[in-house]
């Protein structure tokens, strides 16, 4: 089976230049961008829904070019939007409402069913916005700001 939603993320990171090597990096990463060198780093020994969140997780710090800070709140406003975005890049409204249906919520058999992680799933859900009659994808200040809108019932 092709994964296409992968080969997106390794496109982008082709595109802007970068390599991807697969290293042994300190038990607390998974992956890290080095922007002077252009190369994305990638633990080696990763399972496959690690691997693929962790692909897209680093080709958003590719495409919004973020480096470390030495103030954290920078730095953890980055980690939150690479999650967010590498989310949004891998599971769709419809991926999701299905399986967060087929698992009442569950967050371990939603990260399996939708082969990221689950704080990618966290990610999803933070980007979503539950309103009484609809529920908001992306929502932004403003009206009709907004990625998508499914009504509920």
């Amino acid at each position: 089976m092709r994964d296409t939603k992968l080969l997106r993320m390794f496109e982008l990171i082709d595109a802007a230049g970068y390599t991807v090597d697969y290293v042994a990096l300190p038990p607390d990463r998974d992956g890290e961008t080095n922007h002077d060198r252009k190369v994305v780093r990638i633990q080696f020994d990763l399972s496959f829904r690690t691997y693929r969140s962790t692909v897209a997780h680093e080709a958003c710090h590719v495409v919004f070019g973020d480096e470390p800070s030495m103030f954290g709140p920078v730095n953890a406003k980055a980690e939150r939007r690479a999650d967010e975005w590498a989310a949004l890049q891998l599971v769709s409204l419809d991926e999701y409402r299905h399986a967060e249906t087929q698992h009442d919520g569950n967050v371990e058999a939603m990260a399996i069913e939708l082969c990221v992680t689950t704080d990618l799933v966290e990610a999803f859900r933070n980007v979503l916005m539950r309103t009484e009659t609809s529920v908001y994808l992306s929502p932004r200040m403003g009206a009709g700001q907004f990625t998508h809108r499914v009504e509920v019932a």
